[in-house]
């Protein structure tokens, strides 16, 4: 009993990932913390997934989509709006193809400053686009792609008082640096490998620096490989080149030039791993095993690492990559965001209720009985 009450307690004692991580955080006592008690996010055993790469594998999901804002987003936000309000007064702005506009939204709104959001007009998901109008952001939709707005609120932060908080901002990246902390908590070292979506490779990047740091204090023994997969139509670092006109259904990493293009690669080569691409029927069948197979809803750019996954096993190098000496090799799949994020697309992606008579034999006709 007194077990359950400690347990109780605690977890009513979390207050979010500047709370639990401050000492691996560029934040000070003078940081004023803006939480929505983000992160503590869990990791999912998969039996479906860990049966398909086979004997000796555990399959995790990492389900960043029961962050507050319903992705990832939100671990970089609470750091870098906390350091806007510990340098005084002043406006946020973001390009977004919609979790990031979501996350800086909701962290202003909480710090009370102002958030300015600049969209891909007709390309962000209706849930995401939603967030940021409701949480009173100022939204304004350009005729371009996601590279034509990034581009813009670099120039704007260039010459105006307002701060850019992409992931090009580097508390963003010590933020989303923390899931990689609790995914080395929860296993008490890190997986053999870790696999994951990639857009504007900036949470690749942070879960790469984690892992390092981790290691480099000695709270883990090894590195995982990082392996990245990006969407056929968006991937501009496996192809070698920028995409001026990225498509791709997984909206969240429809992007053609990452901002962290570099970083991402230093990661991959690092970690001896791979970044690889996925086409969207494959993100779209990943996308429903999910739901069909774990209960787990996730907007369709999270899927991706699914998709990765199973393409990689489909080739056998999980057995090929795995050390021998291991009883148990650990993989886990980054999911990114909620698959409310984009409720369009479930709809488009199932079958649609069929309406009977409402009636008692009707429908148990219709339901086989």
């Amino acid at each position: 009993m007194k077990k359950a009450q400690s347990s109780k307690l605690k977890a009513q004692n979390y207050n979010g990932v500047i709370d639990r991580y401050k000492k691996y955080l560029p934040v000070t006592d003078r940081t004023p913390v803006i939480t929505l008690k983000e992160g503590n996010t869990p990791l999912i055993y998969s039996k479906f997934l860990s049966k398909i790469i086979g004997a000796n594998f555990e399959v995790y999901l990492k389900y960043e989509g029961l962050n507050p804002t319903g992705s990832f987003k939100d671990r970089g936000m609470t750091v870098a709006i906390s350091k806007v309000c510990e340098e005084g007064p002043g406006a946020v702005i973001c390009a977004s193809t919609g979790n990031t506009s979501a996350s800086a939204a909701a962290y202003a709104a909480a710090a009370g400053i102002k958030c300015i959001v600049l969209i891909p007009s007709g390309a962000i998901a209706l849930g995401k686009l939603s967030q940021a109008l409701i949480h009173g952001a100022v939204v304004i939709a350009i005729n371009g792609n996601f590279d034509d707005a990034l581009n813009l609120v670099k120039e704007i932060t260039a010459k105006y008082p307002i701060t850019l908080v992409n992931s090009i901002n580097p508390y963003r990246i010590e933020g989303q640096k923390t899931a990689s902390f609790e995914i080395c908590d929860y296993l008490e070292d890190s997986p053999e490998f870790q696999v994951m979506p990639v857009g504007n490779a900036g949470n690749i990047t942070a879960y790469w620096k984690g892992y390092k740091e981790y290691k480099g204090i000695g709270l883990i023994k090894k590195l995982p490989k990082m392996l990245g997969f990006q969407a056929a139509g968006a991937a501009p670092i496996v192809k070698g080149h920028p995409i001026k006109y990225p498509k791709t259904i997984a909206t969240a990493i429809r992007i053609g030039n990452p901002a962290s293009w570099k970083q991402a690669e230093e990661a991959r080569d690092e970690s001896e791993g791979l970044i690889d691409m996925v086409s969207d029927k494959q993100i779209l069948e990943a996308y429903k095993l999910l739901a069909t197979k774990d209960g787990v809803f996730v907007e369709p750019a999270s899927a991706t690492s699914v998709a990765g996954l199973l393409k990689l096993a489909h080739k056998g190098y999980f057995k090929l990559q795995a050390p021998s000496s291991k009883l148990q090799t650990k993989i886990v799949c980054i999911l990114t965001g909620h698959g409310l994020k984009d409720p369009d697309r479930a709809i488009e992606t199932v079958k649609k209720p069929k309406v009977v008579k409402a009636n008692l034999k009707a429908v148990l006709r219709e339901i086989g009985y």
